[in-house]
């Protein structure tokens, strides 16, 4: 006899309740600012400070060079380890997994000292501060990007595709550019979001290098100061990380009418 699902209906509700209330609270306690009433105050308030538009936006510059720096050194690197080099693919996947293993705070510490000082001097201009913190990004990203780029190379025969390019006379940048980025569409736009949702809430590293001018420092001292507004903040971050998170589903919901060969056509 097939037993009756009554425990795992329990768990769900568990977990749904354990992950619900306290966004749930959150969300209450952000429209208490006028007393008595509910209302948006808080929000009104948020979207009135001018820091919050300049450090969203100024994460958000950084998340896109994050992007597309992590997709032009990830996504080479993943293919020629398949096609030429599968014996190394363990220790790239390795070095994939260092950010989770290395503190962030480690990370930053050891780029300050390493570029603050002869020959580099980076952290000295504003330009060398920021392509540090894209830097930095890159690595805190490699692992949602390396991954995602391998599931969508393990999806497609990269092998044929690219012996059936060369025998038409492609060169390896119309390989790269026409047919192997076309078949990781959907693979570079999931880690694209994974990674643009990374950078928003990020705080250690943007602390050290930029301080307030990122989003995640923002909150933090909007937090120390303004009770209900980093209530609201934290709202306003989920709904966003969430927004991604949708748009990622949206993306995968055709993947399998994307799943033919771009290159092939």
């Amino acid at each position: 006899m097939k037993r009756k699902p009554f425990w795992s209906w329990v768990w769900i509700i568990l977990g749904v309740i354990y992950f619900v209330l306290p966004l749930y609270s959150t969300f209450d306690f952000s429209l208490r600012a006028q007393k008595g009433i509910l209302s948006f105050l808080a929000y009104q308030n948020v979207f009135k400070d001018p820091n919050f538009w300049s450090t969203i936006k100024f994460s958000l510059v950084i998340a896109i060079f994050t992007i597309i720096v992590s997709i032009l050194l990830v996504v080479p690197t993943a293919y020629w380890i398949r096609l030429r080099l599968p014996q190394l693919r363990g220790m790239l996947e390795f070095i994939s997994m260092l950010p989770f293993v290395v503190p962030a705070i480690v990370l930053v510490f050891g780029m300050i000292r390493v570029f603050s000082g002869a020959p580099f001097r980076l952290t000295n201009t504003y330009f060398g501060t920021d392509a540090l913190l894209v830097a930095a990004y890159v690595v805190l990203a490699l692992p949602y990007v390396f991954r995602s780029v391998d599931t969508g190379l393990a999806a497609i025969d990269v092998v044929s595709l690219t012996e059936a390019a060369q025998s038409l006379g492609a060169s390896w940048s119309t390989i790269m550019f026409k047919i192997i980025f076309p078949n990781l569409k959907v693979a570079i736009i999931s880690s694209a979001f994974l990674t643009l949702a990374t950078v928003i809430g990020e705080y250690t590293i943007a602390s050290f290098m930029v301080g307030i001018k990122a989003f995640g420092p923002y909150m933090s001292l909007i937090g120390q100061n303004r009770t209900y507004e980093s209530s609201s903040l934290a709202i306003i971050s989920f709904m966003v990380t969430w927004g991604f998170m949708g748009l990622i589903q949206l993306f995968n919901r055709g993947k399998a009418d994307s799943g033919s060969l771009a290159g092939a056509r």
